[in-house]
């Protein structure tokens, strides 16, 4: 039996992971005095599994003295958009549901998730954001969907 090697074992973590984000850009939404504004900024990331798709997520940033410290628990208010960015090609065999962007909004307990269903009826990938917390998580939730079609001459 083969025992694998940390470089294999490392490299399985990060294709499992959710995908990483590239910040677009935030807004101001409350001028703070002491501390980092109230803002809205906006992120996007490349669901990892599916080449062809592109996902933007805007999410509320909370400021101030505790913002600023990283200690601030953000609201759960975000919004997601997914949209097909090049040819899609899907794996032969992809998760009914799967879990392709997280990110805390506290210090500990709370992060926003974006996870990928396949809609095999419909040709079509659909992305939900949620807020999850360890004891209650939030209502609040954004949906976008991606219908698998030809892109260009393919």
């Amino acid at each position: 039996m083969k025992i694998p090697t940390l470089l294999t074992l490392l490299t399985g973590l990060a294709l499992s992971a959710p995908a990483l984000s590239d910040e677009i850009g935030c807004v101001t939404t409350t001028w703070k005095l002491i501390g980092a504004n109230h803002k809205v900024c906006v992120e996007a990331f490349k669901d990892a599994k599916v080449p062809g798709v592109t996902c933007h997520v805007s999410q509320a940033r909370t400021g101030g003295v505790s913002g600023s410290l990283g200690l601030a628990q953000d609201p759960s208010q975000f919004s997601l958009a997914c949209r097909q960015t090049g040819p899609i090609t899907a794996p032969a065999r992809l998760p009914e549901s799967e879990v392709v962007f997280s990110e805390d909004t506290s210090l500990v307990f709370k992060e926003t998730r974006v996870v990928r269903m396949w809609d095999k009826a419909n040709n079509t990938l659909v992305y939900v954001a949620i807020s999850r917390k360890l004891i209650d998580g939030a209502p609040a939730n954004s949906i976008s969907t991606v219908p698998v079609m030809p892109w260009g001459g393919h």
